[in-house]
């Protein structure tokens, strides 16, 4: 089943700390629960593989130019963040940052793009650096352009 995007409806995270979050974003506008200890944060917006039902979760975002980069980390575990799966099936996601809202389209980055916008991720969340070290995969950065 495959659902139309509404934004008051999207599912969100199981992780309760990241559902919490994710509403105070929404609820506010986007001017409360923007960033995570001091990084910045988005709100992403994106289709279920499987379910095709609209999930929300809350990233921390660098940016480059006019495009937003995320980091498909998940705390340097072995296995892709659910979300990441489903954007490389479904690129079409909706964010908001801060204030605004907006459609986007998710792209995956080559490894030659990655390690030119890697220093830029580990600027705005250092731990990315570890998380990287701590497994054998690698860890892929998504740039989302406005629609």
């Amino acid at each position: 089943m495959t659902s139309a995007y509404d934004p008051a409806s999207v599912r969100m995270s199981p992780e309760q700390w990241v559902a919490d979050q994710a509403r105070r974003y929404e609820e506010s506008g986007g001017t409360e629960a923007t960033d995570l200890n001091g990084s910045p944060c988005l709100l992403l917006d994106y289709k279920g593989r499987r379910s095709g039902e609209w999930h929300r979760t809350v990233l921390i975002y660098g940016e480059d130019g006019e495009d937003y980069l995320i980091v498909a980390s998940k705390g340097g575990a072995d296995k892709h963040p659910a979300w990441f799966l489903s954007l490389r099936e479904n690129p079409e996601v909706h964010l908001r940052v801060l204030g605004e809202r907006f459609a986007a389209r998710a792209e995956v980055l080559s490894p030659q793009e990655k390690a030119r916008v890697w220093p830029i991720m580990v600027s705005v969340y250092a731990p990315y650096e570890d998380y990287q070290k701590k497994t054998e995969r690698d860890i892929p950065v998504v740039r989302l352009r406005r629609a």
